[in-house]
């Protein structure tokens, strides 16, 4: 009977999803001209540039930012920090599950990117890290602004056949296991007990640069289950598939990234648990 009522929700976190989805990918289009405009000049503007891009719902401000980066716009610091306030298609669910938390999230995510920003080029400049250097690869094809143009290749080949069926899937598959722990396994004092180990796998497998393994915590988060450092935690390290484009190109680079977000991920997620969060 629960699967029912699993596919149910599963289906209508979908449904707002594309509705969110379409709205953010125009939003993307009207934008990508000024770009280069917005990032130009100090490195603040930069890390505030790189920061708003990444909080934004899904993987488009991420892609942005990577382009970005690999174009020489940005620099690593900014782009730690953008992968910092990128939480992928996560976002989407967290806005349909929990609207209200998911926007101070999403805040404070935004924030902590332009914070480990500075702090991350400051390490690179004390311990003389080197990284990559400016490429000619294009993550985006060119704009065209016919409807049909948009219908087909940004909502059906985009959204629609990339992204909706994976949430769907992804979505459906954490709820049921977290129904599945909760029937079963008696999560929920598990999680009372050990919570610096559900930190700690929020954390290891926020490393995987994928959308859809992370949708565990925030599903039990949304129960109730786990408490906000953890998601926060999550959300920290992981990015969705926004940090694919860079594997694609430097493979170092994106490693460095994964460390540092893994390292900060754990200080701050640590440190609002102990708070009591």
């Amino acid at each position: 009977m629960f699967t029912i009522e699993i596919v149910i929700h599963a289906l209508k976190i979908t449904i707002f999803v594309f509705l969110m989805m379409v709205l953010i990918d125009w939003l993307d289009i009207r934008s990508r001209g000024k770009l280069h405009e917005w990032v130009s000049g100090r490195r603040f503007r930069q890390y505030l540039v790189a920061s708003f891009l990444g909080a934004t719902p899904g993987c488009l401000g991420a892609f942005m930012n990577v382009s970005l980066y690999i174009h020489g716009f940005l620099s690593f610091g900014a782009l730690v920090g953008a992968m910092i306030a990128t939480s992928g298609d996560e976002s989407y669910v967290m806005f349909a599950e929990f609207p209200k938390i998911a926007l101070l999230l999403h805040f404070i995510l935004f924030v902590l990117g332009i914070f480990f920003s500075f702090v991350t080029d400051y390490l690179m400049k004390i311990f003389k890290i080197e990284t990559c250097q400016e490429c000619q690869l294009q993550v985006y094809h060119p704009n065209e602004h016919s409807v049909r143009h948009y219908v087909t290749e940004h909502i059906w080949e985009h959204i629609i056949k990339k992204h909706l069926l994976r949430v769907f899937v992804w979505t459906f598959l954490a709820l049921w296991v977290v129904q599945i722990g909760l029937q079963y396994f008696n999560l929920e004092q598990f999680v009372r007990e050990y919570p610096q180990i559900m930190l700690l796998s929020a954390v290891l497998i926020g490393l995987i640069p994928e959308s859809g393994p992370h949708l565990i915590f925030v599903m039990m988060f949304s129960q109730g289950i786990v408490p906000f450092s953890i998601l926060l935690a999550s959300s920290m390290v992981q990015d969705g598939h926004g940090l694919l484009p860079l594997l694609s190109y430097t493979v170092k680079d994106s490693l460095r990234i994964k460390l540092f977000n893994a390292v900060y991920g754990l200080i701050v997620g640590g440190l609002v648990m102990v708070a009591g969060f």
